[in-house]
């Protein structure tokens, strides 16, 4: 289903969020933090699928479909 130009900005807004903090995570041991192998996953796993939603990325081993937005590009014909 396509995304709205403000669902797609949230989404994005929350991608670039979780790309922060996986930054500010490689500076740490993970076993300095409490189940940090499984942040780290989880946060990974965020990161893709996000991407995979704004047709970035593969979801799930299968090329991401992404449809064009109506108000930046053309429709194919």
């Amino acid at each position: 289903m396509k995304l709205t130009t403000v669902e797609r900005e949230r989404i994005t807004d929350s991608m670039l969020k979780i790309q922060s903090a996986r930054a500010t995570l490689d500076g740490v041991d993970n076993s300095k933090i409490p189940n940090g192998d499984e942040i780290e996953s989880c946060l990974e796993n965020a990161d893709e699928n996000l991407r995979a939603a704004l047709g970035y990325a593969k979801a799930g081993g299968k090329e991401a479909v992404r449809e064009p937005d109506d108000e930046t590009e053309p429709k194919a014909r």
